[in-house]
């Protein structure tokens, strides 16, 4: 059965800095991507970055370009979101998604392209 577990939402204050992690497990393959995801409140589902494990490779949507890096450590199956420079517009609930079919950048902000998913956690940016 496959598992990601997410961690390190929260408040903080615009400019503050998270670290969310996604732990995945269960994965026979080790070419696969994590995604992560955002949900603000009354909007769709938004994908904003994803990294490749294999290989490293990683995509990022323009909203959070800059400011937020992912990396992975593949000895642990988990793919980390560092996000800076937060403001109020990063508000939402972050979720990451994994698949073994997607084993390349392009397209991989798609959500109908994993077919495994974190229980998501919320970020709130107050002031």
């Amino acid at each position: 059965e496959v598992q990601l577990v997410e961690s390190g939402g929260g408040l903080v204050q615009p400019g503050g800095s998270l670290r969310l992690s996604c732990a995945a497990s269960g994965l026979i393959s080790d070419r696969y991507a994590i995604a992560w995801f955002r949900q603000a409140p009354g909007k769709g589902r938004e994908g904003i970055s994803c990294i490749i494990m294999s290989d490293g490779t990683r995509y990022y949507a323009d909203s959070i370009k800059g400011r937020f890096t992912i990396s992975s450590d593949n000895a642990k199956n988990t793919a980390y979101l560092q996000m800076n420079g937060l403001k109020s517009e990063d508000n939402g609930v972050y979720s990451c998604a994994a698949d073994g079919s997607v084993i390349e950048v392009f397209g991989c902000y798609a959500t109908e392209k994993y077919a495994y998913w974190g229980q998501g956690t919320q970020v709130t940016v107050y002031y």
